[in-house]
């Protein structure tokens, strides 16, 4: 019996550890992302089709930036002069990414991150999904 509750207490602790981030994968953060889906603490799903605005992130040494940008057909893009910049720190082995505009400071936990798609959860705990911008490709 005490095997089975050391195995189910070591199964536990593991499950609870849900960070997938490493930071040899930080460079991924780098590109065009849109949102996806977000999932409110209450456990309702927004989910997202097309996207009039993707976000651009920029990182280097722990130091970044994310603007805004509007793809347009040409495969240009309209981006606002607003920047949002950030650090990256790692704490007990996850990645938070601190913020800081004109306006306001947050904080976004890196809950997951690979070369497609990435997640965030906020203070208030949403969690926001990124997917790697693709753009729309017409024939001519």
């Amino acid at each position: 019996m005490r095997q089975i509750l050391s195995l189910l207490l070591v199964l536990t602790l593991w499950g609870c550890n849900d960070s997938s981030v490493n930071k040899d994968d930080l460079h991924y953060l780098n590109g065009y992302w849109e949102i996806s889906e977000v999932e409110f603490p209450d456990g309702s799903i927004k989910e997202y089709g097309l996207n009039t605005s993707i976000d651009f992130i920029h990182l280097k040494e722990q130091r970044g930036y994310r603007k805004k940008m509007k793809p347009k057909f040409d495969g240009t893009y309209n981006t606002s002069k607003d920047v949002e910049r950030f650090t990256i720190t790692q704490s007990n082995e996850r990645f938070t990414l601190y913020y800081e505009s004109g306006f306001s400071e947050w904080e976004e936990k890196l809950l997951q991150l690979d070369s497609v798609s990435f997640s965030v959860t906020n203070q208030e705990g949403v969690v926001y999904k990124y997917k790697r911008f693709e753009p729309i490709k017409i024939p001519q």
